[in-house]
Parts: C-alpha cells; sequence; structure tokens
C-alpha cells in the first residue's frame, strides 16, 4: 500500500536576496511517518524545514519559486492564513524556548491564543498535551512553577507539548535533541516513535545513528540540493549516489 503523502514539493527554489540556498527540491512526504533530513552545515535541510511552515517569510530578503503544498494546497499561494498554516505545522527548536512563564501557561498559551477560555477544557488540553510529550509524571505537581526551573531535556518535552497542544498534523523538529545530554535526546527519541501514530514528523538531524534510529525516510542535502531520499534503512545500506556513500561514511562532512 502506497504511503499517503501529507506534502509535497515540486521544483522549489530558495532564495536569501540573490543567493539561493535550495535548488529545485522535489519530494514527497508521507503523513504518520518521521522523516529525516541530513547532510553537511549550510546543505539547505533546516532552510528546507524552515519553507514547510514558512518561518522564512520572517526574514524580509528571503523568496520562494516553485510549489509547496499541504494536502494538496500551495502554502505559498496569496490568501494563505500563515497563522493557521503555523498551528497545523507546528516547530520545536534546536535549544529549548519555553516561554518565562509557568509550565500550565506555555502548554496553555496556544490554545488560548486560538480563543480557548474555558478553564476545565485548557486543563484537559495541557494534561493531554504533556502526556502526549511523555512529561505529564514529571511536572503534575510542578504546573504553577516557572518553566525555565526545570532541566533541559524537560523544558525541550515541554516545547514539545506546547506544540502539540494546538493540535498539528505535522512536527517540525530543527535539531531538537542537539542541545541534549545523551539520556534526555533517548527519552526525545522513544517520544518521537510514540508521536508519529498521531502526527507527522520532520526532523533535521546532524547525528546520523539518529537519523537511522527512528526515522522511516531520509533525505540527504548537500549544498542546496536534495541528493537522495528514500526508505532510511536503503539510504544507510545501498545509497544510489556516491556523495551519499561519502558523507555517510565519514568520507566527508
Amino acid at each position: 500500500m502506497p504511503d499517503k503523502t501529507i506534502l509535497s514539493a515540486k521544483d522549489l527554489d530558495f532564495f536569501y536576496g540573490p543567493a539561493q540556498a535550495l535548488r529545485h527540491i522535489t519530494a514527497n512526504i508521507p503523513a504518520n511517518q518521521v522523516t529525516a533530513f541530513i547532510g553537511p552545515s549550510g546543505c539547505g535541510k533546516s532552510t528546507f524545514l524552515r519553507t514547510i511552515n514558512r518561518m522564512n517569510d520572517l526574514i524580509p530578503i528571503a523568496r520562494v519559486t516553485g510549489s509547496l503544498t499541504f494536502h494538496g494546497r500551495d502554502i505559498y499561494a496569496p490568501g494563505v492564513d500563515v497563522t493557521a498554516l503555523r498551528r497545523q505545522i507546528g516547530m520545536v527548536f534546536q535549544k529549548p524556548n519555553p516561554f518565562p512563564m509557568s509550565v500550565y501557561d506555555n502548554v496553555a498559551y496556544g490554545p488560548r491564543t486560538h480563543g480557548t477560555c474555558d478553564r476545565a477544557k485548557l486543563d484537559a488540553i495541557v494534561e493531554d498535551s504533556l502526556r502526549a510529550a511523555a512529561i505529564w509524571d514529571e511536572v503534575k505537581d510542578r504546573l504553577k512553577k516557572s518553566a525555565l526551573s526545570l532541566s533541559g531535556g524537560q523544558q525541550q518535552r515541554v516545547c514539545i507539548a506546547r506544540a502539540l497542544a494546538v493540535r498539528p498534523e505535522v512536527l517540525l523538529m530543527d535539531e531538537a535533541t542537539s542541545a541534549l545530554d545523551p539520556i534526555s535526546t533517548a527519552k526525545i527519541e522513544d517520544l518521537i516513535l510514540e508521536l508519529r501514530e498521531r502526527f507527522t514528523i520532520i526532523m533535521v538531524t546532524h547525528n546520523m545513528q539518529q537519523a537511522a534510529r527512528i526515522s522511516d525516510k531520509t533525505a540527504f542535502f548537500l549544498m542546496g540540493e536534495l541528493i537522495e531520499y528514500t526508505a532510511t534503512e536503503r539510504l544507510f545500506s545501498m545509497p544510489r549516489d556516491k556523495r551519499t556513500e561519502d558523507y555517510i561514511t565519514g568520507r566527508f562532512g
């Protein structure tokens, strides 16, 4: 049975002013799977990730050509509600970035912004989101404490809960474990494997072992081009392109 495509890029180019950062990216991203983007620093993987929820719109000199569709609709078409898009496509960043407020208010922030005021509903959303992020048991007695008082790994899981609280379909993770210790990293990897039952996860990682452990599909980027994109097991065991083989065997990068 073929994978159901949720996001599709076709001939996508991206420019920072005159400099071209992505060239002719064409890829179909499957729903309810983990897709990893790998490649050396500056290869375009984070830039492509940020095109998916239009985070690059925040850069005045950024420009996109080609198409990128979500459920068949071009997200760069005129009239697209970017706020609504980012509600459907959430993001977790490299460094934990909880707001300087309580654990509860961090997770309730998105639903409140979108108009949920009922306390019982908010309580349910906060608990469900923290459970989904595998941190409820650690923080259930500290919901009124500042999120900044938590460890780095706990802060990152609160940030994941905050992203999940608005019920996205897609979760983007930009090197979400690179600032964490090995134990926290393992917890978040386990969490990603659980979350893919309910969400589509797209992650940028410098850690090839991580991509091999937890992703279903892997895309290898080099100098703004998508060199190879296939099932993770195949990419790591039988890469079709010599450049992919050189990267995953440590000959460069």
